[in-house]
C-alpha cells in the first residue's frame, strides 16, 4: 500500500471515529504517518478528557488498524 492510500484509509477511520468524539465536544485531526506510526492530534473536549488515553487506543487506533494493518502505533500529538 502506498501512502496516499495509506492516508486515505487512516481519513476513513478518522471519518468513521468523528462522530463518537464529537458528540462529546471533541474531535480529531491526522497530523503525519512515518514509519507506520501514526499521529493525530485531539482537539476540543478530548484534550482534559480523563480516558483521552484509553479511548486513543480501545477506539482511534483499533478503528485505524482496521482500515489499515500495517500501522504499528497511534500516538496523539499536541
Amino acid at each position: 500500500m502506498n501512502v496516499q492510500e495509506l492516508t486515505s484509509n487512516i481519513e476513513k477511520a478518522l471519518t468513521e471515529i468523528r462522530p463518537f468524539l464529537e458528540a462529546d465536544g471533541g474531535n480529531i485531526s491526522l497530523v503525519s504517518i512515518e514509519n507506520n506510526i501514526v499521529r493525530v492530534q485531539l482537539m476540543g473536549a478530548c484534550l482534559d478528557c480523563s480516558v483521552n488515553q484509553m479511548t486513543l487506543k480501545n477506539g482511534v487506533e483499533a478503528t485505524i488498524k482496521k482500515y489499515a494493518p500495517q500501522v504499528l502505533e497511534v500516538i496523539s500529538v499536541k
